[in-house]
């Protein structure tokens, strides 16, 4: 049975990731598959090739489909080339799931995308579906997703209503950078520290990305993202080839699980803060420096003999840390 929600597949130079992506998409059997390509850096030996086997990958299309294509002829980098190439994904389509080349879904992460780009469909504050979930609630959660105000792109469907927000240059980001947004939307005077310093490199162009200026958009709309409660995309691009995840990571490789069906939906649609808390903190990793860091992990273990419950809450409210604690394992 054919899938009817568009889907865009973004890729570049990894045949061996692209393949097992694409593999996936396929078991779906979209209507309308969108293909964005960038090109082949001329100084590196074998990315012609490289790029040019990708493109016959995601192109093995044997099932009956509308397969559009946005190929770069020269290389435009990661902050043109997917900003460009989903400018041009929501100028053919109301609505897209999208899937970089390394962001290997888990089956249901498609009807998890279909289900809530019908439900939220009109709902202008939801400014996007995520399949990515790095918080594991202490208990078992009782619904299928929360709200959180963290865009997470590995494997996401938005709405053309809503990609009209994006602005790759970050033009208003002057006019709001003295103001004291950033800490109303984060909460934290560290975490709105930190993105001042992001916002400023990539409105300098001292970062060639593009999906922090999908952060800002959502921001600037007052928007928040479905994240669900079972990670539902594990990323398989980390290391050698990589642009951005080279390093090792506690995110790389994330095992995926299935979501069931029918949906639970939350009573409440307001994010979901306590989460949002403890996912800045170890995912971003931006409060402070790794040896401070250290050293307030391990006073936070001892703050219950040391001093009361508000005192605790309001040290911790200080240096920008979750208000409740970290539950072990919930990240790797």
């Amino acid at each position: 049975m054919a899938f009817d929600t568009p889907i865009a597949l973004l890729v570049f130079n990894r045949p061996e990731q692209t393949r097992r992506v694409f593999a996936e998409v396929a078991k779906v059997r979209p209507r309308k598959l969108l293909i964005v390509a960038d090109g082949p850096r001329s100084n590196v030996p074998g990315e012609v090739e490289r790029c040019a086997e990708v493109r016959g990958i995601v192109e093995a299309v044997d099932w009956e489909c509308t397969v559009l294509r946005h190929y770069a002829d020269l290389n435009l980098g990661c902050r043109r080339r997917v900003s460009s190439g989903l400018d041009w994904v929501f100028s053919q389509c109301e609505e897209a799931i999208i899937l970089e080349d390394d962001c290997l879904p888990h089956p249901t992460f498609f009807r998890f995308c279909e289900d809530l780009l019908d439900r939220f469909r009109d709902n202008e504050r939801v400014m996007m579906i995520s399949g990515d979930s790095f918080y594991v609630s202490p208990s078992r959660e009782p619904f299928s997703y929360r709200f959180s105000r963290y865009n997470f792109i590995w494997g996401w469907a938005s709405w053309r209503r809503a990609w009209r927000h994006y602005d790759v240059s970050l033009s208003s980001w002057p006019a709001l950078r003295e103001t004291d947004w950033l800490r109303r939307i984060t909460g934290s005077r560290a975490s709105a520290r930190y993105w001042r310093r992001t916002f400023d490199q990539v409105y300098r162009g001292e970062i060639d990305t593009w999906d922090y200026q999908w952060m800002f958009a959502s921001w600037k709309a007052d928007g928040m993202a479905v994240i669900p409660t079972v990670n539902l995309v594990t990323n398989i691009g980390f290391g050698e080839g990589a642009t951005h995840t080279g390093g090792e990571s506690r995110l790389a490789n994330l095992p995926a699980s299935a979501m069931e069906f029918p949906l639970r939906h939350p009573r409440s649609s307001a994010p979901d803060h306590r989460a949002d808390r403890i996912v800045a903190d170890q995912v971003f990793e931006w409060v402070v420096p790794s040896r401070t860091r250290l050293f307030l992990h391990r006073l936070r273990a001892r703050l219950p003999l040391l001093v009361p419950t508000r005192t605790r809450h309001a040290l911790r409210k200080l240096f920008g840390l979750p208000t409740a604690p970290v539950i072990p394992g919930s990240t790797p």
